[in-house]
Parts: structure tokens; sequence; C-alpha cells
């Protein structure tokens, strides 16, 4: 009897989602039953050995105690940003910079110089060969998260980290929207949802609207130096002033010592989420310390730093144009948010019960699977969050563009802002929209021209014209323009990326690399030139009033000796020459505009009479 050869195929690869965090990260994977995390939290910590050899979590970790030169933390803070970006950050951390890093910023780990994408590149390493050995297959594709506040350079250097660490990282989502994604938040139609983010080292508060299944993040607000550890460095003060009292000996410059004790510290801080009353015990040499702490003086002790996450809510509340009443759902994430007092604030400031069903540590890493899941084609209910590769916006005045929509932003996606007329007694405007990472429309590429019509006349810069750029899920893009003043509006559609290809895109980019220096410097001249042909065009029309006849010869001519001086320097490209000039004619029309303005309260007062009292 013969054999038949078998083929098994090969092992299926799967898409991860990542929570990336400062303190520690996660990996999880969307299954039959839905998200799960895969394996347990490794710490974002990365080490060099004596023998050079690169580890990172938890074995990392030990070593900030044992070798802290040779160990590094926290390196998201410093993800896509300059060495003069991150000077608060060196007060608080012990980071070696290393020779050079003027233009690219690199630390000095050990004997090893590294970036800090290549650094948060071993964390996922690390969270790629974990998932790997759990699911028993190649993880080459992952999902992950990032702050909703990261800029296009922090969100390009988690995309390299995700390279370096030989994942291709399909999708970057923002932690809030990924939080409200596990709580299934987006099958609701439309609502509004805090999202109240109180970590081991940051606290972030972002409130997002949902409307038709698209989140808009609002507004965001919150605190890179509050979190978690705030309330474990308050616990060991205290009891490193207990032992010193009780044992008669100083041991906070013992590392091995501080960190037993702040373990201690961290497993009673844990206990008293849910018992009425935890004991900090330590055993260090031959001594042993203990101190009971009931819920009570606990809550006494945190309240100051719980109500320092309130005042960043309150600002996003208020950024966000909302009341809490309007808020519907309110979202906990961080494993701080499992302290009762934490919870019950929360609660109090929004005036409704926040969801605390999922876990918080892991509730962002299984928003990441969900999209991993999307993805991969296993869920198919959910909406797909894409990215736009390349910033849309429109063109203003002087040939420049105005981005709504930057590179890289999650889609769908919805921004809107304001304009208003050039020129005096415009009844409609143009409406250019163009695509492209370029400063000047003239470089960019042409997407849709609209005219906005039925504008009332009025005076230049008195119209206010509201854009609104929304992406769907489709990549469809819809420009919307509405007068506010007379509720005209006009709305068309367009797709941002037909006829292009991915090498066209790269190759816009790559050419706004090239030219950004010069780009720069001829939209800080147009920018100039427009605010120069405001200016000549108000001092114009100022000269035509009577009460410029009343100045004397010296005013007068002090007047056309700076609009001849703005004159002479308009067309060349000197911009801060330009807007000198520009200051000198403002400076010089000051006895005219005061001349106008008294004439205009003479008119306004004229034939009223105050009664004697």
């Amino acid at each position: 009897m013969s054999t038949l050869q078998i083929d098994f195929g090969e092992s299926k690869s799967h898409i991860v989602g990542i929570d990336l965090g400062t303190t520690n990260s996660l990996v999880s994977v969307m299954d039959l039953t839905g998200p799960r995390i895969l394996s347990g939290i490794v710490p974002s910590v990365v080490s060099v050995l004596p023998s050079g050899e690169i580890i990172a979590g938890a074995e990392a970790r030990e070593r900030l105690i044992t070798d802290s030169a040779s160990a590094v933390y926290s390196v998201k803070r410093l993800m896509g940003r300059g060495l003069a970006d991150i000077q608060d950050e060196l007060k608080l951390f012990p980071f070696h910079i290393a020779p050079g890093s003027e233009s690219v910023l690199q630390l000095q780990i050990g004997d090893k110089i590294l970036t800090p994408p290549e650094i948060s590149a071993h964390i996922l390493r690390k969270l790629k060969l974990d998932a790997e050995e759990v699911l028993g297959g190649p993880v080459d594709q992952a999902v992950i998260t990032v702050p909703a506040y990261f800029n296009d350079a922090q969100r390009q250097a988690t995309k390299d980290a995700g390279r370096i660490a030989g994942l291709e990282v399909l999708r970057l989502v923002n932690e809030p929207t990924a939080a409200a994604l596990a709580y299934g938040l987006d099958k609701r139609n439309q609502g509004l949802i805090a999202v109240y983010d109180f970590g081991g080292g940051t606290f972030d508060i972002s409130i997002l609207r949902l409307h038709d299944g698209i989140f808009e993040v609002l507004a965001t607000n919150g605190d890179t130096h509050l979190g978690g550890d705030d309330i474990d460095n308050l616990l060991l003060k205290i009891a490193l002033e207990d032992i010193q009292s009780e044992w008669n000996e100083d041991i906070s410059g013992k590392p091995e010592a501080v960190q037993l004790l702040r373990r201690a510290v961290i497993l009673a801080k844990e206990a008293l989420s849910f018992a009425p009353a935890a004991t900090i015990d330590l055993t260090y040499g031959d001594k042993t310390y203990q101190r009971q702490i009931n819920v009570e003086l606990f809550n006494k002790l945190i309240e100051p730093i719980i109500d320092r996450t309130l005042a960043p809510c309150r600002g996003c509340i208020q950024d966000a144009g909302v009341t809490p009443e309007q808020i519907d759902e309110v979202v906990m994430v961080g494993g701080s948010t499992r302290i009762p007092l934490v919870r019950s604030a929360v609660e109090k400031l929004f005036k409704k019960r926040p969801h605390t069903e999922l876990n918080p540590d892991e509730v962002v890493a299984l928003g990441a699977a969900v999209q991993a899941g999307v993805l991969s084609g296993d869920v198919t209910d959910a909406l797909l969050l894409d990215v736009t590769p390349l910033s849309l916006g429109i063109e203003t005045m002087g040939g420049l563009v105005s981005k709504l929509i930057h590179r890289n932003s999650t889609i769908p996606a919805s921004e809107t802002e304001l304009f208003t007329n050039g020129v005096d007694g415009q009844t409609n405007v143009l409406i250019h929209v163009v695509q492209g990472e370029r400063e000047l429309v003239k470089d960019c590429r042409s997407l849709a021209r609209f005219d906005l019509k039925g504008i009332p006349p009025m005076p230049a810069g008195m119209a206010r014209v509201q854009v609104r750029f929304l992406i769907d899920a489709n990549g469809i893009l819809s420009v919307t323009a509405k007068d506010l003043r007379a509720g005209t509006e006009q709305t068309i559609e367009v797709k941002p990326s037909y006829g292009l290809n991915d090498d066209q895109v790269e190759a816009m980019i790559l050419e706004s690399y090239a030219n950004a220096e010069e780009d720069l410097k001829e939209r800080q001249v147009r920018e100039a030139r427009v605010e120069a042909d405001a200016v000549m065009g108000a001092t114009n029309k100022a000269r035509e009033d009577a009460s410029y006849l009343t100045l004397t010869d010296e005013d007068r001519a002090g007047i056309d000796r700076a609009m001849a001086e703005l004159q002479v320097v308009y067309h060349g490209d000197d911009h801060l020459l330009i807007r000198a000039k520009i200051e000198g004619v403002d400076i010089a029309t000051q006895s005219l505009a005061e001349a106008i303005m008294n004439s205009a309260i003479g008119k306004a007062l004229e034939g009223t009479h105050i009664d004697a009292q």
C-alpha cells in the first residue's frame, strides 16, 4: 500500500496587539472567544549585560538596582524627541546622553549606544518572542497603541521601533480609542467618552466623540510625571522614616534594601484596594520592620495625589467644550484605578459610574487586539481604523497650505478649523483641497476645488468660514465649508489615495524631508507678505479718513516713510526684515489710529447729554 505525503503547511502568522507602555507593556491577540493577553506584564526596561547581551523585561528591571548605569526605563517619553525637548526628563531620570546627540538622540547604556527606537525595539522583540512561544507560530505583524497626544515624529519613531524588532506595524491606534474599543463602545451610534488613564508613571485624560462609529479626540490633558509611582514613593518615604527611627539606621543608601522595601510597600498598596487594612512587612538581614496601614489613613495620605489628577480632567472637559453631565461613558485605564478612592473621585467628578469591568492594566492591549482581529479578518463587525498616508489641507492666502489632517492620522478622522475672508466685500470663498507634506500649494497635489457662495459682504477678517474634513473608514474624504453667519454650506467628496501607489507616497514624503528647510523659509516669507498686504491695505484705507488730515505734517511724513520702507523690502526674501518694517508701520500709524478712534467716539456721543444730579 502506497503512502500519501501530507503537507501540513506553514504555521499561521498571527497579528498581535501591543500596548507599548511607559512603565509596562503587554501583548494580546484576538481569538474565537475574544481578545486575550498572551503573556504576563513585561516591564518596559532594557539592560545591557557585562557580556554585551541586551535584555528586556523583569530581568532588566532587577538590574536597575544592581547596575543602574546599564539599564534604562521610561524610554517611551524620549521617542521621536530631540535633545532640546527632553531637558525636563533629564532632571528626573539618570539617562546618560551619548556624544553626538545634537541631531539624533542616543543613550549610553553600559558599553552600548542606542537610540530610543532601538531601545523600544528590544521591548517589542521580547513581546514578539513571548507571543510566538504561546501561539506556537510566527508573529510578524502588530497593531501598537500610542498616546493620543503623540505627534508625527513620535508615531514614526514607534513604527521604526517595530520595524527594528522584526514587526510590520500595520496600525497605530490611540490608547484612549483602544480602551473604548476593548469595552465595545464603538457599537454605540454616537456619544461622548472620557478615558481616565492613571498608570504607573503618567496620567492622561482624553475625551472622545463617537459619531457613526468614528472616534474623534476632542481634547487631551494630563501629567507626564504623575502616577502610581507617586503613591509608592509616598509610602516608601514614610516607611524609611519609621525604619530609621526604629532601627536607628538609614537604609535609603542601600539599593537592595530599598528595593525590598518598595516591593513590600507595593504589596500593601495593592492589598488596600480590596482589604480594610494591610501590613508593610520587611525583613532585611537580622532585622524586621512591620507597619499596618488602614484604608482611612491610606486615603488621607493619597488624597492630594488623586486631587492632582482631577485638575487636568476639569481642564480637558473645558477644552472639549462639554460638561460632565454630557459625557455618556467613562473608562478607567491603568493599575492605579483599582484604588477605590480613585474610582469614587472620578465618579463624583463625572457624575456617573465608570467602566471598571476589565483589568485596567490590560484594557489598552485588549483594544489593540480587537483592531488586530479586524485586520486579520477574525472580526467582521468592528470598525477598521486605518491611517492616512499624506497630510490633507486647504490653500490659504499667499499660496500656503493649512493642514487639517496630518500624515499618519488614524482614520476614520475628523478635523475642523475656522477661516476668514481676506478682502473687503468678499461674497464667495474658493476652497482648494490639497494633499502633501510641502508648505506651498504649488508643491502639493491638488484634489478638489469648490466655491462657497452667498457670504454676506463684510470687511476683511470678519467672515467666519468653518471648514471640516472628514475621512470615513473607506478613505473617502468629505470637505464641508460653512459660513457660520449666513448658514450657507457646501460639501464635496474626494478619494485622497486614488491614483497614488506606495512608491509615489514615499517619494512625496522624502521630497518633503529634502526640502523642509527651504520650504520653511519660503513659508515664513509668504506669511510675512500676507501680513504686510493686510497692514498696507488697512493703512491706505485709513489715509482716506478725514482724520488723516488732522495729523501733523511730521506724522503724515512718518507714515509715508514707513510705508515706503515696507514696500522696498516686500519682495525680498528676509521675513524678519519684512516683519520689522511692518512693526515700523504699526508704530508710525499709532497717531492716525488714535485720531480715527477719537473721531468715531465723538460722532457716537454727538447729541447726547449728561444730566446733572
